[in-house]
């Protein structure tokens, strides 16, 4: 009577070994897959981290570029501003001056021609 619980008990046990050889043998490609994944994926993140160091590094240039051309801007509207009083000023001046002397040699004319005419 015993034997027959042991012979069944040995089945089980069979199929249990061979349960296990099959997980093993199909658990080997899956892990091997993953680990070729994650090289991969390894691999990516530092070639991710190269691309986060250049762009830094052309930020800062940005920034750089950028602080010259406000100094280059504030340096040509300081540049206006001596030209406007150094030579704007006086050419404004000087064409007023013009402008009165054509009018007063204008009505002079114009004066003598009406007391020529009478």
């Amino acid at each position: 009577m015993c034997a027959i619980p042991l012979f069944k008990m040995g089945k089980v046990l069979d199929e249990l070994a061979a349960v296990v050889r099959d997980v093993g043998t199909g658990t080997t490609p899956i892990l091997d897959e993953l680990k070729g994944t994650v090289e991969v994926t390894n691999a990516e993140i530092a070639r991710l981290g190269d691309v986060t160091a250049e762009v830094e590094k052309v930020t800062a240039d940005v920034a750089k570029v950028s602080g010259h051309a406000s100094q280059a801007a504030g340096n040509a509207a300081a540049l206006s501003k001596v030209m406007t009083a150094a030579v704007g000023r006086p050419l404004v001046a000087v064409a007023s001056t013009s402008h009165a002397l054509r009018t007063a040699i204008a009505s002079k004319v114009d004066g003598n021609r009406r007391t020529e005419e009478l």
